[in-house]
């Protein structure tokens, strides 16, 4: 971790606990579990529920709204939008203009949630500070021009409250607390490691001015986000796994739309890409040479 000033806290980034009742509270809702007796559809609900908003968040908020890496219809995109506020994890205005300023200042002490500026911070503290809870609409122009995208942006919990509702009156009682609760939860930690643990762990095929890093573990949790160094590298694909041995389940889904033409423009790696800017056992890689940065 950074002992660099630069990299220090400022006053105003700190927990708003009091603001942020509702997000611990969600982590205890999965405890109503205890007064039902398990089902194993409950337990495919949950995984079911995980899964699917986990696409939306990393096809939708992250590869569509963050990077524009394939184009869709102005429907499609609505769906894309409503499919990842499920999360819970706020609009897609908010989550892709934040994520774009992520990039663009990456590891750098500008960077809002770089493991440089503390583990528990770039993991979730962030998010629970309100220095960084409105929209950042300069950074999400060309999405913010959607009156649609915008009301999903601003009645960001509609959708999850519909969602609770429905597994409720469709599951009863243990459907919400594991269907629903366990999920979101599971949902919001499988999201947040790609800030932290993929700053942190894993290994670094590219040469890139940050210390992203690229792990089969995470990749397997996120459908596809954990070879983050790849991403970093070359932010504008819709692939994040660039060999066919790195899974990436978010782009097969991609792909699939692509042939019955709902996904369209789904962009590739070029191959000198790929094989270019690799770093060399042994060799000094200029992302590692960051203040604080592990070797």
């Amino acid at each position: 971790m950074a002992t660099d000033e630069r990299y220090q806290r400022g006053p105003d980034e700190q927990v708003e606990l009091w603001a942020s009742t509702p997000f611990f509270l969600m982590h205890l809702a999965p405890l109503g579990m205890i007064w039902f007796a398990p089902r194993w559809r409950d337990v495919a609900l949950c995984l079911a529920l995980y899964v699917v908003r986990m696409f939306f968040i990393t096809a939708g908020y992250h590869r569509y709204f963050g990077h524009r890496a394939y184009k869709l219809g102005r429907f499609a995109q609505l769906v894309m939008a409503l499919g990842g506020a499920t999360a819970a994890q706020n609009g897609p205005l908010w989550w892709a203009g934040h994520h774009r300023h992520h990039h663009k200042h990456s590891d750098l002490p500008t960077d809002i949630h770089s493991p440089r500026r503390g583990l528990f911070w770039s993991h979730v503290g962030w998010i629970l500070c309100s220095k960084y809870a409105q929209t950042p609409t300069a950074a999400i122009r060309d999405f913010a021009k959607y009156p649609e995208l915008v009301w999903v942006d601003r009645y960001h919990l509609v959708p999850p409250l519909l969602l609770a509702v429905a597994v409720l009156a469709i599951g009863g009682p243990s459907a919400l607390f594991m269907g629903f609760f366990l999920s979101t939860v599971l949902l919001y930690h499988g999201t947040f490691v790609i800030n932290s643990l993929t700053h942190l762990w894993g290994r670094r095929r590219y040469r890139t001015t940050d210390t992203s890093r690229n792990s089969f573990l995470l990749a397997i949790i996120t459908l596809g986000e954990g070879w983050h160094n790849n991403h970093h590298y070359y932010q504008s694909s819709a692939r994040q796994g660039f060999f066919w041995w790195e899974l990436d389940l978010s782009y097969y889904v991609l792909r699939a739309l692509s042939w019955i033409r709902i996904v369209r423009d789904l962009r590739e790696v070029p191959e000198h890409v790929r094989r270019s800017n690799l770093v060399v056992d042994g060799e000094r890689d200029v992302g590692l040479e960051l203040p604080g940065a592990a070797e």
